[in-house]
């Protein structure tokens, strides 16, 4: 199996069991690990974010081959945290929920940027591009949560600090994308 069939293999994968682990949170919000993490919420707001790449492709770039990477790296986070619901790790590993903020928006810029990269010649406007659009979402993530379980939840008490926290790990996980990206686009420059 070729790299391409590969990344999109495993780019359908991601959005077929975010999508079935996001029904099983609806069907049965009773279980611990889905209670008061807004799944009606996520249930319309991440098919639309997976499905955002391919449906652009498809009404207006699809001339161009599939972005297969930027698309996997873009739907990644929401997999990763359907998952982790799943799994109850964000109730049971102390850690999960910070290694998230930072490797979920470490893929979500990559992804961005992968989309991007051959629409922008400076490998400098790339990675400013990159840590903008991961500062960015990572504000509109935490907007989103506060207002749609956190505002009326026991932990509003601690989201402050909690909030602070996500949004440095969010912006740390873009920077790192953000010089990835400039590391490789110095390798490319150098290639004859």
């Amino acid at each position: 199996m070729n790299r391409d069939r590969l990344l999109l293999t495993a780019d359908i994968a991601a959005k077929l069991a975010t999508t079935v682990i996001l029904l099983v949170a609806v069907l049965f919000p009773d279980l611990p690990q889905f209670e008061g993490k807004a799944f009606g919420s996520r249930l319309v707001a991440y098919p639309l974010a997976v499905l955002i790449v391919p449906a652009v492709w498809r009404f207006r770039w699809r001339a161009s081959p599939f972005p297969v990477a930027g698309d996997l790296l873009l739907t990644l986070p929401f997999f990763i945290d359907t998952a982790g619901n799943a799994l109850n790790l964000y109730d049971t590993v102390d850690w999960w929920d910070d290694a998230n903020h930072f490797f979920n928006w470490m893929l979500l810029s990559g992804g961005f940027t992968a989309l991007i990269r051959p629409t922008v010649d400076s490998k400098w406007t790339l990675a400013g591009l990159c840590i903008g659009f991961g500062a960015t979402t990572a504000i509109v993530w935490e907007l989103l949560e506060y207002w749609t379980f956190i505002r009326n939840s026991p932990e509003l008490a601690t989201a402050y600090e909690d909030t602070l926290g996500d949004l440095g790990l969010g912006l740390s996980g873009s920077i790192v994308s953000g010089v990835v990206a400039l590391w490789l686009s110095g390798r490319a420059a150098a290639r004859p």
